[in-house]
C-alpha cells in the first residue's frame, strides 16, 4: 500500500478525454452520455477547461419555474451547455498524488476529477476506476497471492 501513497496522477490518468464544447446543446449531450455512457463530460472553450457538466445539470433545464409547470421539451433540449454546466470545476494535475486524489473524490462525492497543465488545457482524467485500480496493483505487489500446496 505504501506505493500507492507515491503514486501520482500522470501514471493512472485517462489520456483521451471526450469533452463537450458551451454551445453544445442539451439535445446533443444526451445523445452523446447515451452513446458513450458517460455521466459527466468536462466542458472545454479554446483548449481550456471551462466547466464540468453531468446528466443531472442536463435536468435542470426541466426543473419547475414559476411561470410554467414543466418547460417545453423541445425548448429545453435547445438549452446550451453553458447555461446549466458547473463552473467551479475542482481539477487536478498530473503530479498530484493519488491519496489527494482519493481525498477529493470522496469529500466532493464526483466519479472523476479533469486533469490540467499550468494553462488550465484538458491532458486527462481521473477516476474512481483509476484509483482503485492503483490500490490494487500496489497492493498486490506488497502481498502477492499465495497459491495453495496441492497447485504447485
Amino acid at each position: 500500500m505504501y506505493e500507492f501513497l507515491q503514486d501520482t496522477v500522470a501514471d493512472n490518468m485517462t489520456h483521451a478525454v471526450r469533452s463537450v464544447a458551451p454551445e453544445t446543446t442539451v439535445g446533443d449531450l444526451y445523445r452523446l452520455f447515451a452513446a458513450d455512457n458517460f455521466e459527466a463530460y468536462p466542458v472545454v472553450r479554446d483548449d481550456v477547461l471551462v466547466g464540468m457538466v453531468s446528466k443531472l445539470d442536463a435536468l435542470k433545464v426541466f426543473a419547475l419555474c414559476e411561470d410554467q409547470i414543466l418547460p417545453h421539451f423541445c425548448d429545453g433540449m435547445g438549452s446550451t451547455v453553458d447555461a446549466i454546466m458547473s463552473s467551479d470545476v475542482i481539477a487536478v494535475d498530473p503530479e498530484t498524488n493519488l491519496q489527494r486524489v482519493l481525498e477529493l473524490l470522496v469529500k466532493h462525492r464526483v466519479k472523476s476529477l479533469p486533469v490540467v497543465n499550468a494553462r488550465r488545457n484538458l491532458v486527462g482524467i481521473i477516476s474512481r476506476e483509476d484509483v482503485m485500480r492503483a490500490m490494487e496493483r500496489s497492493t498486490l505487489r506488497q502481498y502477492p497471492p499465495v497459491v495453495p500446496f496441492e497447485q504447485a
